[in-house]
């Protein structure tokens, strides 16, 4: 397969990429921004893995990366990537700068990207879109967390008409919702809220970046009838 993933380079990414480039059939094209270190490690201990620069908030290199799409041709578009930080403001205390902002940086990128593969894979009557949600859609959203949450619903819902609108061109679209890991995107939770989760949770223990790409790679592999899913990974938590 000839993958695209977004932010592969660190945290959750990292973790998607090293699983898809264990598979030496993979081509894994992934994008970075500021992980340079971490994308040449990755590079230098897969060779199928093809690191790509791109700051989504550069005109010029959003419409490289376009450009690029068009020569590598890929199958499998992961849409992983985020950027900044989540808040931890009170919506009624959160101002309405943030939310357009985040909206710049975090969806109108996936749905430049995604048109684009789109196209591509309309032309080869083949492709899989896979998006990196949140359990935060299904759990009790976090506090301060309305404007990533809002985000990532955008995302789902928009996922979903990408389903239907694409199925009869043999193109598949699906979400993998993870619940809170410890990444470089959660780093500055205060441990004693982490512990309290790991307490809180049916296993015990909190999910890992490792399980997410587990459940990547099976919708990276499945049969063209896994179409439209949203895949949660939260123990059952919402039904326990």
């Amino acid at each position: 397969m000839i993958i695209l993933i977004t932010g592969g380079a660190s945290g959750l990414g990292e973790s998607i990429t090293e699983k898809l480039c264990a598979d030496k059939l993979n081509t894994v094209y992934f994008t970075y921004h500021k992980s340079q270190a971490a994308a040449k490690n990755l590079e230098e201990r897969f060779a199928n893995a093809k690191s790509i620069s791109c700051n989504f908030e550069d005109t010029e290199q959003m419409n490289a990366l376009l450009a690029l799409m068009d020569e590598i041709h890929p199958e499998v578009l992961i849409n992983n990537a985020f950027a900044g930080n989540i808040g931890r403001q009170h919506f009624h205390k959160d101002g309405s700068a943030r939310f357009e902002d985040d909206f710049a940086k975090n969806i109108l990128p996936v749905i430049k990207i995604t048109q684009k593969a789109i196209g591509i894979f309309r032309k080869k009557k083949f492709g899989k879109i896979i998006t990196i949600l949140s359990a935060a859609l299904v759990n009790k959203p976090p506090i301060g967390w309305s404007e990533y949450v809002a985000g990532k619903a955008y995302l789902h819902s928009l996922s979903k008409s990408w389903a239907t609108e694409n199925a009869a061109f043999n193109i598949t679209s699906n979400c993998v919702s993870p619940s809170f890991m410890q990444t470089t995107l959660t780093s500055d939770t205060d441990e004693r809220l982490v512990e309290a989760m790991i307490q809180a949770h049916p296993l015990k223990k909190l999910l890992t970046g490792q399980e997410v790409a587990d459940a990547v790679n099976y919708l990276v592999n499945a049969s063209q009838q896994v179409n439209g899913t949203n895949l949660i990974l939260n123990a059952a938590s919402d039904i326990i």
